[in-house]
């Protein structure tokens, strides 16, 4: 009898997962409502927290190396969730909002964007000692905003409502946009890592950077957008698709757009990132489809599931001072990383800056833009790509880092500096807003107190939220001005 049941049972390390990731996203399905509005906790993460119990550090029941984890998995992976959630960026925002906050925009990819990867760099350069283009890259990897962070922050949570919606809106269409314009930070540190001449660093950077990945990418995404919104509008008119294809087109597209970015080498979150803001840009997708919750499936099923695996892949070995690679890395150099970072990657360039964008009406304002700036997936495929990069000169990296390469030194501590900041930036801005619910609770008198802890609904102290404020924004593309 028990050898017939062994026989039977099939305990591998894929079932396994398959069985963990269902009953994490199952339960949390179960509380979801009492997790997101009365704990204030998002998903990455409780998720990430799955991850490490479950991961190879813990219980080894998810071990993504005995079921082929290679850093392409990882890339592809990072490269699907993030196009699609910097898509559903485009799709959501209100429509033609460009036209309207481009100054606003522009001020936090250009101006707050640099000096959150110089100073970034200027930390990692004095904190571990290593050379100035190395920190260039791992700060570049670190200067973008996380869309999958943010959406889990700023869409269908009681607190996201605490919040005027232009900001919403204004750090939703960020970091959308900044994940992609991440690329010609990454490719200035890695060019210079690689010492050619100064007028050739320069003339790859601007023609193979700016314009072919970055121009282009947004170009062709607007024009994917744009005619895939032409075509589903014919399709709807003679009644020639059905309504599951319709929300379906959603998904569909937005891997279209990757597929399409991946290879001809383009950005592929700026491609996927225009193809949603062109596909949704008269509003009338979104007012189609407005009741159907589609991100935030998206959130539950992809998002989540990212963040088990990354908590799973964590490299804490890396962690500690490797004799002979990197003896630089302690704990206490990253932990004292990680604070400098968190306190002063955004938060003094948006206070000073705070006269010049002008949908940050309020110094509280630009304190709360300032730190919501979190790290996290998009970083992930960041690192990926400045690995492979050291490791074959082009953007698809090997399976596993080479253990006898000139750049192992650089390409290691590449890896493990920014995940470790990238875990820190998920506990602490994924936990920011159970701290701020607390605060503002126990900042007020027992009189104006809300009978549940931290149960306030009414929007944040010290922000505009009438008079054009914080309602001048439709709350989705779909909607009127």
């Amino acid at each position: 009898m028990g050898s017939w049941l062994s026989k039977e049972i099939e305990p591998t390390s894929a079932h396994f997962t398959y069985l963990v990731l269902s009953i994490f996203l199952l339960t949390y399905a179960f509380f979801s409502d009492f997790i997101r509005n009365r704990l204030h906790l998002s998903e990455p993460p409780l998720a990430t927290l799955v991850g490490i119990l479950f991961g190879p550090r813990i219980l080894d029941v998810l071990n993504p190396e005995t079921w082929g984890w290679a850093d392409t998995v990882t890339q592809e992976a990072a490269r699907v969730v993030v196009s699609l959630q910097v898509f559903s960026v485009g799709v959501e925002l209100p429509k033609a909002y460009f036209t309207r906050h481009w100054k606003s925009i522009g001020m936090l990819l250009v101006p707050v964007m640099t000096y959150s990867w110089l100073v970034t760099a200027g930390f990692v350069y004095a904190v571990l000692g290593i050379d100035w283009s190395t920190s260039l890259i791992i700060s570049a990897c670190l200067a973008p905003t996380d869309p999958v962070l943010a959406a889990a922050v700023l869409q269908g949570s009681k607190f996201s409502a605490r919040v005027p919606r232009r900001l919403r809106h204004m750090l939703s269409a960020e970091s959308g946009c900044n994940d992609g314009t991440s690329f010609p930070f990454l490719y200035a540190g890695l060019l210079i890592f690689m010492k050619g001449s100064t007028g050739q660093i320069m003339r790859d950077w601007f023609l193979s950077t700016i314009l072919w990945q970055c121009t282009l990418g947004l170009t062709v995404g607007l024009v994917i957008g744009h005619f895939a919104n032409r075509a589903l509008r014919i399709a709807e008119r003679r009644d020639w698709i059905d309504t599951s294809s319709f929300l379906a087109f959603y998904i569909l597209l937005a891997l279209l757009s990757v597929g399409i970015g991946s290879i001809l080498g383009l950005d592929d979150f700026l491609v996927a990132f225009g193809a949603g803001t062109g596909f949704a840009w008269d509003g009338w997708f979104a007012n189609k489809t407005k009741t159907t919750d589609l991100p935030n499936i998206l959130d539950l099923l992809l998002n989540s599931s990212m963040f088990v695996y990354f908590g799973a892949i964590i490299p804490w070995r890396m962690f500690v001072p490797r004799e002979d690679i990197t003896p630089f890395i302690t704990p206490g150099k990253l932990i004292a990383l990680l604070a400098l970072i968190l306190c002063f990657r955004r938060i003094p360039i948006v206070l000073l800056l705070k006269p010049l964008i002008p949908d940050i009406r309020t110094y509280r304002e630009a304190l709360f833009c300032g730190h919501f700036g979190p790290m996290g997936v998009g970083g992930l495929f960041l690192v990926i790509e400045a690995r492979a990069v050291l490791e074959t000169g082009e953007s698809i990296p090997l399976p596993h880092p080479p253990k006898h390469h000139p750049n192992r030194p650089q390409i290691e501590t590449l890896w493990a500096v920014v995940t470790f900041i990238l875990l820190g930036s998920t506990f602490v801005h994924g936990c920011s807003v159970a701290a701020i619910s607390l605060a503002g609770h126990f900042m007020r008198d027992k009189g104006e107190r809300a009978p549940l802890l931290a149960g306030e609904e009414e929007g944040l102290g010290g922000m505009v939220h009438e008079g054009g404020g914080g309602e001048s924004e439709p709350s989705v593309s779909g909607d009127e001005d």
